[in-house]
């Protein structure tokens, strides 16, 4: 009876030895096959990203080429759509095209810097210019003022549709504006109500650029172009047209100079003589790049110096 005994509590012994190997063995199985998942995606990863880099070598070629012209044209080398192509015994896919920013309106310009305070305040002339754009889009001119406040200096509301802190602390959760410029349109979306359908109106004529950066009307949409002449008197003037249609096989269109030539108001007409330009800076090239099953889409944004070197001064995955 006790030899049985004995035999059974060996037995309970040996099972329980066995599963704690099996478990252990589970566990360093599964550890090793996800190191190896992390690993591959983290290759695929930077093949992805040196991809995408390759194509801003290949679109910096395309604008610098474009420096030898008076003008920047969406008719020019530099907007070609290039691709698919497949990078040489890679298997490794890509599609790319530049975008030109400096023919979107720009956030950050509703503010100026001001000497005396040293501070960065509300700039009313772009604020009304925005304002006019907003209405074209049949968006509340209310984000205007809600804009100035995210950006400026100071911790006063601006007039009575703008809103600091006393308005982001009562957010569920509660934040606080930043109080400087921002990095991209999409900072828009953390104004408060603002939304996806109203990011989804704003964001193709729009782009966060440098306080200083104009506009250039050679390949500014038409709702960029109304709103950049400001003039009272024809505020409708470019969004009813084509711009596609009317620029085809033309030069700049409009130039700088009959884009303002018929202005009804020549204190404006001097301001906005000021904003623009028919050569452009900032451009955006998006790479949707494909690594096997895998899919990535980088936004790179280029700067054209005034040496025409350009250089890439941001990079994001997957953020329009």
């Amino acid at each position: 009876m006790r030899r049985t005994r004995q035999r059974g509590i060996a037995l309970l012994v040996a099972i329980i030895m066995f599963a704690l190997a099996t478990t252990v063995a589970a566990a360093i199985t599964y550890n090793k096959a996800m190191a190896a998942r992390r690993a591959a995606a983290t290759f695929t990863m930077e093949q992805a990203l040196q991809a995408g880099m390759a194509a801003e070598s290949l679109a910096s070629i395309a604008i610098e080429d474009n420096s030898s012209k008076a003008t920047t044209e969406p008719n020019q080398d530099w907007a070609m759509l290039v691709g698919p192509i497949e990078i040489e015994e890679t298997g490794v896919w890509l599609q790319a095209q530049v975008q030109d920013l400096s023919g979107r309106f720009n956030l950050n310009s509703v503010v100026q810097y001001d000497q005396t305070t040293g501070a960065f305040v509300r700039d009313p002339y772009q604020v009304d210019v925005f304002e006019q754009l907003l209405v074209s889009l049949k968006m509340d001119t209310k984000w205007a003022d809600l804009l100035v406040d995210w950006i400026d200096s100071d911790n006063v509301p601006t007039g009575t549709g703008g809103g600091e802190d006393t308005l982001y602390l009562t957010q569920v959760p509660p934040y606080r504006p930043p109080n400087t410029f921002i990095t991209h349109p999409s900072e828009l979306l953390a104004l408060p109500g603002f939304g996806a359908e109203n990011y989804a109106k704003i964001a193709p004529p729009v782009a966060a650029l440098p306080l200083d950066a104009r506009v250039n009307v050679c390949t500014a949409t038409g709702y960029v172009l109304d709103a950049t002449l400001h003039d009272p008197q024809n505020p409708t003037q470019w969004q009813l047209q084509d711009m596609d249609v009317l620029r085809k096989g033309k030069p700049c269109t409009p130039s700088s100079l009959s884009f303002t030539a018929a202005h009804s108001d020549p204190t404006i007409k001097s301001q906005v003589d000021a904003r623009i330009q028919e050569k452009s800076e900032f451009f955006r090239l998006r790479t949707h790049i494909r690594v096997g099953t895998t899919e990535f889409v980088l936004y790179s944004l280029l700067y054209r110096e005034g040496t025409n070197k350009v250089r890439a001064v941001q990079r994001s995955f997957g953020t329009e």
